[in-house]
């Protein structure tokens, strides 16, 4: 018998089809859909999870595979019959990082710069996915530092990471090759001035900003990297050993930074850049998704915002209000450059319409049930659903996870 789905606090134009606990799990930051299997990374469980959802209305859990301890995979990417997962140090289980604003407003590099005892994994795991309920680990790319937050990663010989690596202040952008999957290598390297504590370089940007690089997307031979309070780089990455730039954007001050996704839309020269709302309450300032004219890649230009949620005052309601992250239009997902898919945190998952690309307009959302069991082990965070990440498949069923609430499953009416 089917269990009852729990019932969304907002929905137009969306309907929750299929819900999980993830094997009681729930805590989800990325999610990669690949062949009928949903692949979720923890942030409180530490290692990722494995759903069945082949039949998208009913999903089962289907395996957890647990990360080396003290370390988190927060982020993962699935291609053909490859799964690659970030070990780095578990930062939400480091005290200093009870307070989100200790992780949000100064460089880690510097909150953990005395840690001596290196009781964590480093670097990038990759797994043998061919019976996609069983990951079989193949390699390990060890790194030294923290480790690596986010990868992007579509098949081929490339991956791009980025990696707080030592002497760095935060995570910077690096190239990764996988000639030899058994042996990945480190390629090429790039960071943003100031970022190089070894070379003694000193730090460019304002005390309580963080300049870091969440992770790039790469079409073609440009990377599209988002370095939260550090903005917006184009990088020209033709040798993949030796990344230029091409062009650097910041709007940080006077917007409030927190920059997490560029995703182009190569088609119509657009990029479509999220800065995420990282701070309760809205505290860190009122947090917008972009879009960008690339047709000059030396001279990317803002033309549009997207519509906030307005249904109701979520400012009020608690916890993160704003962006998160978007559905990358990744190989073998849905792919559109006029129809864009959107986390909100408390606002729950948004779309939008973008075909008229000076005035974006919202047409669907759903805003999922507040979660049944808080895992964030952080004191006093709210029982308030955090959308986290977006997956959309090839037939256009959504799929979004939340820091405790698990894995919702959405029919986009649109």
């Amino acid at each position: 018998m089917a269990t009852e789905l729990p019932r969304p606090e907002y929905s137009r134009n969306m309907r929750l089809i299929g819900h999980s606990d993830q094997g009681g799990r729930p805590d989800g930051v990325q999610l990669m859909v690949h062949r009928g299997f949903a692949y979720i990374g923890h942030m409180v469980s530490q290692g990722f999870s494995i759903v069945d959802v082949r039949d998208p209305k009913n999903p089962k859990a289907a395996g957890y595979v647990p990360a080396p301890p003290g370390t988190w995979n927060v982020h993962l990417q699935a291609h053909d019959n490859l799964l690659l997962v970030i070990n780095a140090r578990d930062l939400f289980a480091d005290a200093r990082f009870a307070d989100e604003k200790v992780y949000y407003t100064r460089s880690v590099g510097d909150t953990v710069s005395d840690v001596q005892d290196k009781g964590w994994s480093a670097g990038l795991r990759i797994f043998d996915i061919s019976t996609p309920d069983k990951p079989r680990e193949i390699s390990f790319l060890s790194l030294n530092g923290i480790g690596i937050h986010r990868i992007w990663y579509v098949g081929g010989r490339w991956a791009y990471v980025s990696a707080l690596i030592d002497g760095f202040t935060d995570y910077i952008f690096l190239t990764i090759d996988l000639a030899d999957l058994r042996k990945p290598q480190v390629a090429g390297r790039w960071w943003l001035p100031g970022m190089n504590q070894a070379a003694g370089e000193t730090p460019t940007w304002p005390e309580g900003k963080r300049y870091a690089l969440h992770h790039a997307i790469i079409a073609g031979d440009t990377a599209y990297g988002s370095w939260r309070d550090g903005g917006l780089t184009l990088l020209d990455v033709k040798d993949r050993s030796a990344p230029k730039l091409i062009s650097h954007r910041n709007w940080s001050p006077p917007f409030g930074g927190g920059t997490h996704t560029a995703l182009p839309l190569p088609d119509r020269e657009l990029l479509v850049v999220l800065d995420e709302a990282v701070l309760d309450n809205q505290e860190d300032g009122e947090k917008l998704i972009w879009l960008f004219d690339i047709r000059d890649p030396s001279n990317p230009v803002s033309i549009s915002t997207f519509p906030q949620p307005d249904e109701t005052d979520y400012v009020a309601k608690g916890a993160h209000f704003g962006p998160h992250n978007l559905h990358e239009n990744r190989p073998g997902s849905f792919i559109s450059s006029s129809l864009i898919f959107a986390t909100y945190q408390n606002a729950g998952v948004r779309a939008y319409d973008i075909s008229n690309p000076y005035r974006p307009v919202e047409t669907g959302a759903l805003v999922p049930a507040a979660p049944a069991t808080m895992m964030d082990t952080r004191p006093g965070r709210p029982r308030v659903i955090q959308s986290c990440d977006v997956f959309v498949d090839a037939q256009g069923i959504i799929y979004s996870t939340d820091y405790n609430g698990g894995l919702s499953v959405i029919e986009y009416l649109g």
